[in-house]
């Protein structure tokens, strides 16, 4: 079986499509990736690029999308609803097929350690590439954002970098690298203008304050459209189901008079994270996945090459 990892860095930036177009470019040359998808928010002033590559090619299309995002973004002029530490943000490793977590961490660590040391960026490992507990949650990691790590890394021992100086790239800030399970990146938009009505739903559905097992979220504001919206990051999509979140933010919306004006996906999504929604919604009794016209073509596509 072919060994594949997916790396889902992201970069801050999302108003400036040439600079992403360029970061975008520096992966894509590196011979062997393949390019999934790529998605901007100007709210959040962020994108997302999702490649593939073997284990052998991944860090290096991780490496040089970095290297072109240091050369091209500044945060001391970057401002964005997302929070941010880095130009590249974060850069997790995701086992595909062929391939394991324990694989991904060591990719992880092998990609920190060429970030430090040919780009002078350090950089922390969380989740399952984290050397200690509490830089497991990425939210921990970042807290502060750029400028807050800026101020006290140097002189806090538990903001040391795993890789790198106690300090922070004066323009590209500090990366977090790591391997984690596939993730789904899920927003869902809410008919008012008042950013904390959000805040308070985050805050009701995400775990950490006592939600829904596996679920993160913060409040924001989408100035363009002049409303807000829960950003969530479902880390476990069989554990918390997207169709639970919705519901429960919806629920708490009523509570508000606020209505639910549409949800959206940023980036890619299992096919099981969307057929468990049809199963729900539609109260579907005995479905199975084989009957998914795509799922049976493709079992007897695989049967016709044997």
């Amino acid at each position: 079986m072919r060994s594949i990892v997916e790396c889902i860095p992201n970069f801050s930036e999302g108003r400036r499509t040439e600079v992403v177009d360029e970061i975008v470019e520096a992966i894509r040359a590196v011979p062997g990736t393949v390019l999934l998808d790529r998605e901007s928010d100007p709210n959040h002033n962020r994108s997302v690029v999702t490649f593939v590559a073997s284990p052998d090619r991944v860090v290096e299309a991780a490496v040089a999308g970095a290297k072109k995002a240091a050369e091209l973004i500044d945060l001391n002029k970057h401002s964005g609803e997302h929070p941010r530490m880095g130009a590249t943000d974060v850069i997790p490793f995701v086992p595909i097929s062929g391939a394991t977590m324990d694989d991904c961490v060591a990719l992880a660590r092998a990609c920190g350690e060429r970030l430090w040391g040919e780009l002078g960026i350090p950089v922390y490992l969380y989740e399952k590439a984290a050397t200690r507990p509490e830089r497991e949650n990425l939210a921990a990691v970042r807290k502060g954002q750029f400028e807050g790590i800026r101020d006290e890394v140097a002189t806090n021992e538990a903001r040391r970098p795993d890789f790198g100086e106690a300090r922070v790239h004066p323009t590209a800030g500090i990366t977090a690298v790591g391997a984690r399970p596939p993730l789904i990146a899920y927003n869902v938009n809410l008919a008012t203008a008042d950013v904390e009505i959000a805040n308070k739903i985050a805050r009701a559905v995400r775990h950490q304050s006592g939600g829904l097992r596996y679920v993160k979220a913060l409040g924001f504001e989408l100035k363009d459209r002049g409303i807000v919206q829960v950003s969530m990051n479902m880390v476990n999509y069989e554990g918390t189901p997207l169709f639970r979140a919705f519901e429960m933010i919806k629920r708490e919306a009523e509570r508000y008079g606020v209505a639910v004006v549409g949800s959206e996906i940023v980036g890619l999504v299992p096919q099981r994270a969307l057929n468990a929604v049809a199963d729900f919604y539609l109260q579907l009794e005995k479905f199975s996945e084989d009957q998914i016209l795509e799922h049976r073509l493709e079992g007897a596509l695989e049967e016709g090459k044997q």
